[in-house]
Parts: C-alpha cells; structure tokens; sequence
C-alpha cells in the first residue's frame, strides 16, 4: 500500500480517481493499492514565542533565536492568543493513520518551494522516515498526472528545494518575531507588525508616495506645427521647451510669418518589435491589474482555480519560456483553440509549420514552464475566469506570431533655426500584433503613447508650407503612484529603485519575493492598516507613513538586502549555498535590526484615561486596533477599525463617556455602498449604528 499526499482535497480526488482509489473513508480515499490524502494547505506551521516559554513582549528576551525551531500545528489567532486549529489536528491524525498503514509515500503536493516545504513540516512533525517519491507535474489533466505517475522522481532529488524553503520560513520568522516586538516595545505596545520582504515592499509604496506628494509641477510651452503634403496631412512639435509664455509666443508669431519650415534631416530605420513571451506568474498579475482591475491576490485565485479544473498549466511559475520537449504539443492547443469561434480570427494569421519559437528555451526554465492552456476546453467558468483563461490563451498566440516589423521615420525640420521632429511608424508585417488586432500601445514598444503616422515621401532641403501653429501650453509630471502592477514591476526588479548608477547597475537583476508570494505580501500590507487601495492606485495609511518615517534608513527597509536575500535563496536550492551560512548571516542582520529599532523614539498618542463601561473598575488599554479591558473575567472589547474606518481618540472618548460618537463618516457595508452613521454604546455594552436618513 502507497500513501499519497495532496496539497488540497480536490487535487487529492482527481488523483484518486485515475488511480482507482473510489473508497471514500474519513479524511482520505482508498483503493487499487493506494490512500490518497491531502494537507489543507500548512497544516504545520513554526512554532510562536510561548512555544519556547517567552510570554508577551519583553526587552530583555529579543532578541529570540530558537534552536532548534520548533513545528507545531497550525494555530487560530484568537482574542486571548493563539489555539490550535481542531480541522488542522483532525487531518494531522489522518494523514498519521494513512501513512502508519502504508510502507511508502508518493508526495502530490504543489511543485513548488512551499509545496515541498508543507510536506516535509509534517513529514518531520509526525517523525516519520518512511521512503518517499516525488510527483512532479506541471498540469493537473489526465495525461500529465498519468505522465507523472510514471516518471515518479526520488524525494531527495529535492532536498536543495526543501532547504531553501526551510530557510525561507526560518528566516522571515527571525526578523518578523523580533522586529515586530522591538518596534512595538519602542512604541510603548502599540502593535507595529515588520517583516523582511513587507517592509521594503513598504518603503517603495511610501517612497513613491512622498516623491508624488511633494513633486512641484512647472509650466512650460512647446510649438506644434500642421503641415500637408501629398494630401497627407501631419504635424511637427518643438524640440526646444520654453518656461516664459510670453517667449514662446513671440516666436510663434515669427515662425506664422516665415509660413514654411525645410526638411533639414531624415532618419529611416526597419525595427523588428519581439513577439511577447508567455506569462509568468507576476507578467499575468500585472496584465489584469491593467485591464481588469484584479488585485494580484484575485488573479491568483483565479489562475489556481483554473489550474484545479484543468484548464492552464501550474499557475505559480517564474519563467516565461517552455522546454523543448513541450514544443511539440503547441499545434495541439492552437487547434483546441481553433474550436472555439471566439480565437479563430486570430488563429487565421497564423502559420501551422512555420511558428515562432522564441518560447523554447530549456535553460530558462525553472520550476515550471511558463503559463500555457492545457487539452481540456473550458466550460462554466466565471466572467472573471474566462477573462484570464483568454489572457493566458492570446498570449500563446501572440507567443507563437513572428515579429512585427515597422519602419520607423525621424525627420528634423527647420524654422529660421528653430529644430521641428516629425516622426512617423508604418506597418510592413503586422506580426504578433494582428493577433488582438493590437497596432498601437503596445508593452513592448519603446513608446508606449505610440501612433501610427505615415508620412508622404520625403527629402532633404524639401520645403514645407506651415498651415496653422498652436501653443501647447504643458506641466512636468509628478512620480505616478503605484498601482499593484506597478508595485509588482518593482518589485520584480527591485535592482531600478536603488539610486546609486553603479550599484544599480551590479543589482539590475534582483527582486523581492517571488512570484509565488507578491500577491500575499501586498494583502499582508493592506490587512496590517499600512496601506489602502484608492481607485486604481496605492496609498499608505498614516500608520504606514509612520512606520516608514521610523524605519526608513535601518536595514530592515532596505530593498537591496531583501532582494540579496532572495539570490541566496535560490542558490540554497541550487546547492550553490550551505543553508547554515545564510542562516547565520540572518540571525547577525536579525541582531543589527533589534538593536537599531529597540532604540528608536516614538512619540505616543495623547491617549485619556478610561474607565471600562462594563465593570467600571480598571482603565481601559487603548491600542491602534482595539480598545480592551485588562480585567480577563470582565473581557469587554471594542474594535476600533469599524466598516473601514478607524475610531479615533475622540470619537472613542465620546462614546465611553456619552454613549454615542460624533458622525462616522464614509463607513463601508459589507455590499461595498458607502454610509454615515452614529456608533451608539448600547445598555448591554455592545455597540450599534445610528444611521443618517440618507442611508
């Protein structure tokens, strides 16, 4: 008997059916020589503080460095601390009975870092020391999990993965746990949560804001021109910028009287503008941050949805080419795609024989290829589903187009001595782009404001008759916020927001994160009250300005070590770097940041006295989230983020002492309608709204 070990209970059931396991037992399924069960996600987790015996935060004990790290099960924040989670413990005990009663273990976790790390938590918290085989797939349909079945691969092929998840986790709990106690015992219990890839990630949303806040805009002017020739009709605009109004209308009115410019330079160059690659993870999270507005977050979902029904390859993928034995699969799908009427105008540009294989690159790929449709025709899909399931499926087309070639003209025109451009871009071979039909604005193109403008033929010392001038009247433009899919661009290459040329230069391949946890550690940062999404863009909170302002120049903000850090990662899996090396540089950089943030001033807000309404005999302890009762048999608490607003000092007061708050405005309901509202302190001391008539 075999057991095998899923990530999820729908993966588990697709593999138990095409292994014949139909027997349907508590928690597993059976069958054909196998129990296949699943984990419920981190099951195990590393153990808290109390678990060594260091209760609340205390100066004296940071800064912590558990040896060994201790596995616990997974934990339930709850109001008094954290419990074990009875559904963790549940399937523990399952996955314990199902691996006892078998002499081998196939592990069908996600193939990953965090799926190898979720089963060997609990392989090495159950301590067992049964062999194990490894299922190493990429698509959940029938043909490669059969595929996979067949190449099963030794468990110890992935130690090196294993380990640098191991150190991953180890590592954000080291300056997690300490920075997050350092920084909140400076800040006199305030709860001020840090961590080694959501501070920098931080920083860059609170950098971006500061520079976007304080940029001062500056008027300047610039002359465009109309011309006409050979009953075309075009314009040049002025190289020169002008500040004075006045200037540049002077020389307006002398170029209206010269009335012709002469063609004084011409610039022809054929461009060829690449075929996009496939997605990775973040490049789909970016596309439809763009176009559809998802969160990084949302789109992950959908893609891992899409991925357990079987329609797209493994979701959490950091490369964008496919290995040359994948190649031959590629007509198949563009022929699965040709059924449905929806791609077929797109597949009629292009060549079957005669694809483009700049995806093929068997040294770029990493864990898993990049983002392809798989055999399996979707059916019953959400509007949000269907939207990526057509982004992952234009992309391979695009993928698979050649080269869209255009012929690129820069002509420099004269007034007196006054420089004009022209420029002008026609399409010789559409390419890729005939594929969504996609002549302008491109991702690739160097211009992303490009417009298609052709122009008549033109020489030099040609004159040209000036029809009408126009000022144009401009402002310099302050930093553009980020949104998520510029945050997830900067992150992705975190090398750019280093200001120093040279070191950026050295760093112009680093990043923070993967693409497996960017979307986690933007949710962590909006969850944290650090920052807020406004419209399409980021926004820091004050709370997250404040932590900024705190921790800006100490070495937990900063963007370079993170990303350094994730090089290191990658070189622990690649068995380039001894796990016990990084962990002795973390624990050293866990010290500086303890010390550095310990030391830090933070001024306290003007918080009153006040009494607890229900017991009336102990103050209440007021913190940036919640207002609580230290008596425990008493136990009265009030949350101060209330329909996404947060109480403040006042409002607080008032209601503690009057019963009912000043007007709460802008409050959000659980259907997203914007309200106002009175908070009313009821006789049984629970809260309630009073709510306006507009409501």
């Amino acid at each position: 008997m075999k057991a095998i070990i899923a990530e999820k209970p729908s993966v588990a059931r697709e593999i138990a059916h095409l292994l014949g396991a139909h027997e349907k037992k508590d928690g597993y399924l059976s069958g054909n020589g196998y129990c296949v069960t699943w984990a419920l996600g981190h099951l195990i987790a590393l153990g808290m503080p109390e678990d060594y015996g260091i209760k609340g935060f205390n100066k004296t004990s940071l800064p912590i460095f558990p040896d060994p790290f201790i596995l616990t099960p997974k934990k339930l924040k709850k109001v008094n601390g954290y419990e074990p989670d009875p559904f963790a413990l549940k399937q523990l005990n399952t996955i314990k009975q199902v691996i006892n009663q078998c002499s081998s273990i196939i592990v069908a976790t996600d193939a990953g870092r965090e799926g190898e790390l979720i089963f060997r938590y609990i392989y090495h918290y159950i301590q067992c020391n049964k062999p194990f085989e490894r299922l190493w797939i990429s698509s959940l349909t029938e043909k490669a999990i059969q595929d996979g079945f067949k190449n099963l691969q030794p468990g110890d092929t992935f130690d090196g993965l294993y380990e640098a998840a191991k150190a991953r986790s180890e590592a954000d709990w080291l300056v997690g746990i300490n920075a997050t106690q350092a920084l909140t015992i400076a800040g006199n219990q305030d709860v001020y949560s840090l961590g080694r890839v959501q501070t920098p990630t931080l920083a860059l949303i609170c950098h971006r804001f500061l520079q976007h806040q304080n940029f001062t805009k500056q008027k300047y002017f610039q002359i465009q021109l109309s011309h006409r020739k050979e009953y075309t009709d075009f314009t040049s605009i002025s190289q020169l910028q002008w500040e004075e109004k006045k200037q540049a209308e002077q020389i307006q009115k002398s170029i209206e009287r010269e009335g012709r410019a002469v063609v004084k330079d011409i610039s022809v160059t054929t461009v060829q503008e690449q075929s996009p690659l496939l997605f990775d993870l973040t490049e789909l999270q970016k596309e439809a941050n763009r176009k559809l507005g998802l969160s990084a977050d949302e789109v992950l979902q959908i893609a891992q949805s899409l991925y357990e029904k079987k329609f797209i390859t493994y979701p959490r993928t950091g490369s964008k080419y496919i290995p040359e034995d994948i190649w031959p699969e590629i007509p198949e799908l563009v022929r699965i795609l040709n059924t449905n009427h929806q791609f077929k105008s797109a597949i009629s540009t292009l060549k079957f024989g005669n694809f483009n294989k700049r995806i093929v690159n068997d040294v770029k790929v990493t864990d898993h290829h990049g983002l392809l449709i798989t055999t399996k025709i979707p059916s019953a899909l959400s509007t949000t589903e269907k939207a990526i399931y057509e982004m992952i499926a234009y992309r391979l087309l695009e993928s698979i187009s050649h080269a869209c070639i255009k012929k690129i003209s820069h002509i420099m025109i004269k007034v007196h001595h006054y420089e004009f451009q022209v420029k002008g871009t026609k399409i010789l071979s559409h390419g890729w782009r005939a594929i969504k039909g996609l002549l302008t604005d491109s991702e690739n193109s160097d211009n992303k404001n490009e417009v298609l403008t052709e122009l008549p033929e033109l020489k030099i010392g040609d004159e040209l008759k000036i029809s009408k001038t126009e000022l144009l009247e401009k402002v310099t433009q302050s930093p553009k916020l980020y949104t998520e899919a510029d945050l997830l661009s900067a992150m992705e290459n975190a090398g750019r927001s280093v200001e120093n040329k040279e070191e950026q230069k050295a760093l112009s391949n680093i990043s923070i994160g993967t693409p497996a946890t960017r979307a986690s550690i933007i949710e962590t940062l909006l969850s944290r009250n650090y920052i807020f999404r406004k419209s399409k863009t980021l926004h820091p909170t004050d709370k997250g300005l404040q932590v900024y302002n705190l921790v800006k120049d100490k070495k937990i903000a900063n963007v370079q070590m993170t990303a350094e850090w994730e090089i290191a990662l990658d070189k622990i899996e690649k068995g380039e770097l001894n796990k016990n090396q990084f962990m002795n540089d973390i624990q050293a950089y866990t010290a500086d940041i303890t010390s550095e943030l310990l030391s830090l001033y933070i001024p306290q807000e003007n918080i009153p006295q006040l009494i607890c309404p229900k017991c009336q005999q102990h103050n209440l302890i007021i913190k940036d989230k919640i207002v609580k009762c230290p008596d425990e048999q008493c136990s009265w608490i009030l949350f101060r983020i209330i329909c996404g607003v947060r109480l403040s000092i006042k409002d607080l007061t008032l209601l503690l002492t009057q019963n009912k708050t000043s007007l709460i405005k802008n409050m959000k309901s659980k259907n997203g309608k914007k309200f106002d509202a009175y908070l009313i302190l009821k006789e049984d001391f629970i809260t309630t709204f009073e709510l306006t008539k507009n409501f």
